[in-house]
């Protein structure tokens, strides 16, 4: 079989379950697992995402109001590859490319592909994909193993962190510029890691905030997990939160306890690595019982207050 999966948490999965020689087309985010990123790009950004947060916000938002596409289809290049099934998502129009922008791109194929459209979002839904990736492959077996195997993590989770004593409040933070609340599986990720969700509501989109929301939440943790940053670029934005006004009067920073974590490995994209962004929450909120991931997972703010450019910023 031909696979074309323009969703990097279903690549993820198809390349769990099956050879990777099946996969045949990726998008331009499709980066795990490492042996995938040789394969032929179909899809890539129509907008500069190299850039800071607020321009690529702004970007975005000219582009959704003029109505123009987000993301470039190789058609090309999708005809030469000939796949068999292609798997994209209809949650997100900002996300990934959705199965109305590749309508036209199919049509004109000689063969018309099945297209497997995902919309996750609970933990749950990520999990029922798997099957349903497994079922458009040949591999239901394979998807049954590999889905109760990340249940059983879950669990696993919710075991250790059973002694724990009180759930501390947790800001998430998908976005620094404008400043969003991550949502979907985030808040419900946050719950099994024995933690309260001050600002998502799950199974619900990321939604924009105030920084005057953020200071009322008064979180005792705060993660940072803007959608397709690594840890290091993140680092190079936190003047967007850590010049506002009272930033070092929340208590997530007054305890030391505001983490950078790498979101599109572990809490952006709905695949298997959700899971482990669950066991990274679990050690960052209760790390007396477990153990602290490593440095390439989650990456503590420890730079010292007084060292902090000081440009107060009310937002």
């Amino acid at each position: 079989m031909r696979i074309c999966s323009l969703l990097p948490g279903a690549t993820e999965v198809v390349a769990a379950l099956t050879p990777t020689k099946h996969l045949v087309g990726i998008s331009h985010e499709c980066d795990y697992p490492p042996e995938i990123t040789v394969k032929p790009v179909v899809i890539r950004p129509a907008i500069n995402i190299t850039t800071d947060s607020r321009k690529i916000d702004q970007q975005v938002r000219h582009k959704l109001n003029a109505g123009h596409a987000l993301y470039m289809l190789d058609d090309a290049l999708l005809a030469r590859i000939r796949p068999h099934l292609v798997i994209t998502q209809d949650m997100c129009g900002v996300c990934a490319v959705t199965p109305a922008q590749l309508h036209t791109s199919l049509k004109t194929l000689p063969s018309m592909p099945r297209l497997l459209a995902l919309s996750p979002s609970t933990l749950d839904d990520v999990l029922t994909d798997v099957h349903r990736i497994g079922d458009a492959i040949a591999r239901p077996h394979e998807a049954a193993v590999l889905a109760s195997q990340l249940r059983e993590r879950l669990q696993h989770v919710r075991l250790q962190i059973a002694q724990a004593g009180a759930q501390p409040r947790v800001a998430c933070l998908e976005w620094l510029d404008p400043l969003y609340a991550a949502g979907h599986w985030v808040p419900e990720m946050v719950a099994y890691a024995g933690g309260v969700d001050v600002l998502g509501t799950a199974g619900a989109p990321a939604k924009k905030v105030t920084w005057k929301q953020v200071r009322a939440a008064r979180p005792d943790v705060l993660i940072l997990m803007p959608c397709g940053f690594s840890i290091a670029r993140t680092r190079t934005e936190l003047a967007c939160l850590t010049t506002r006004t009272a930033w070092e009067t929340l208590p997530a920073v007054k305890s030391n306890r505001v983490f950078l974590v790498d979101g599109p490995a572990y809490f952006n994209r709905p695949g298997p690595r959700l899971i482990d962004g669950v066991e990274i929450l679990a050690a960052c909120l209760h790390p007396s019982l477990l153990s602290a991931p490593n440095l390439e997972m989650v990456e503590p703010l420890t730079v010292s207050h007084s060292t902090l450019p000081r440009r107060p910023v009310g937002r």
